[in-house]
């Protein structure tokens, strides 16, 4: 049978394997719905409701793979995998995206192969739902002015879903290419935000009450000293031992919220912080599910700071992936294969 043969318009009880690029991902799924999602799985797991996700690395030449799995019950259970590629060098040596990979998506109960999807809109949305879960609950209240570094496509849905948690006025946008930030600023000129390009990064960061650190830098760039009391600050970048954004210190002074306590030990900011011995495993403050239950709290006093050290976990793949399948299904969207009769 020839490839294409596969390709073909199924039944309606057998809808096959779907099909989605990251065009249509970006076309069927709302961020509200994301960040409501990824704030559900990280109860149900905080309850326990949920099994610990896998993870996997393998560093390689000038980037990496990971892959991360994860298994959500209910009525219609589902398990995905994402395998992705980590090449920070990419857009400068060959104009591929840093990140590229894909998510496959199966029937919990069944095994069925439901969906095989791009997984770079699913990785930045899922990533930003995390930080406004976070900022709901661990930013001042009225926070809203944020200092962003790096500019990039993940930067821009972290300022929206940012402004979907907390009344946004302002963002100060750094980027080693300053070109970036403006195009930022012009990519989000629909929310109505003073955004600010800056180099003066002191200045900004004290005028802010979130920072946002979401870059692929493999040396630690923000410091202890830079951080104003009562900051939210949500590092993103660190997802593989090498990358690092915060300076140990930073980390190990602050009230420390991590997504998953396993994984930022092995990839995360966290783990900076415990090579250096500046900080124990049980010094994490908490898990974001147990700050998003009510067991433990995002921040008791207006001057702590608090540091977010989202590694991205499974957790928020599989049920961003059974959202852009169940709206593909509703909206007929996507492109039927059959991988077998």
């Amino acid at each position: 049978m020839r490839p294409e043969a596969a390709v073909e318009e199924l039944r309606p009880e057998s809808p096959g394997t779907v099909l989605l690029s990251r065009a249509e991902i970006a076309s069927l799924i709302d961020l509200d719905d994301v960040i409501r999602e990824v704030e559900r799985a990280f109860a149900m797991y905080a309850e326990g409701a949920i099994p610990a996700p896998g993870i996997l690395g393998l560093p390689v030449g000038t980037g990496g793979f990971h892959i991360k799995s994860a298994w959500l019950p209910g009525a219609d259970p589902r398990f995905a995998v994402k395998a992705n590629a980590n090449f920070p060098g990419n857009r400068e040596s060959s104009g591929l995206p840093t990140i590229q990979g894909v998510i496959a998506l199966f029937d919990g109960a069944t095994g069925a192969r439901l969906a095989v999807m791009d997984s770079i809109e699913v990785t930045i949305l899922r990533t930003a739902a995390a930080t406004a879960v976070a900022a709901r609950h661990c930013a001042r209240e009225g926070a809203s002015t944020v200092t962003i570094f790096g500019c990039g496509d993940q930067a821009q849905a972290q300022i929206r879903a940012l402004a979907r948690v907390r009344p946004l006025t302002r963002v100060f946008a750094f980027d080693l290419d300053a070109r970036r930030a403006q195009r930022l600023a012009e990519s989000l000129s629909d929310l109505g935000l003073a955004i600010d390009p800056r180099e003066d990064l002191r200045a900004a960061l004290a005028a802010s009450d979130i920072c946002v650190t979401c870059t692929t830098s493999t040396r630690p760039f923000l410091r202890r000293a830079d951080v104003p009391p009562g900051m939210f600050v949500a590092a993103v970048g660190a997802d593989s031992e090498r990358k690092q954004e915060l300076e140990a210190d930073l980390v190990a002074s602050s009230t420390l919220v991590v997504d998953l306590v396993e994984s930022c030990a092995e990839i995360g900011e966290l783990h900076h912080a415990l090579e250096a011995n500046l900080m124990r495993r049980e010094d994490v403050h908490a898990e974001l599910g147990e700050v998003v239950t009510g067991r433990k709290a995002g921040r008791t006093t207006d001057d702590q700071i608090v540091v977010l050290d989202s590694t991205g976990s499974a957790l928020q793949d599989v049920v961003t992936a059974g959202l852009a399948y169940k709206k593909a299904l509703a909206a007929g969207a996507g492109t039927r294969f059959r991988f077998s009769p």
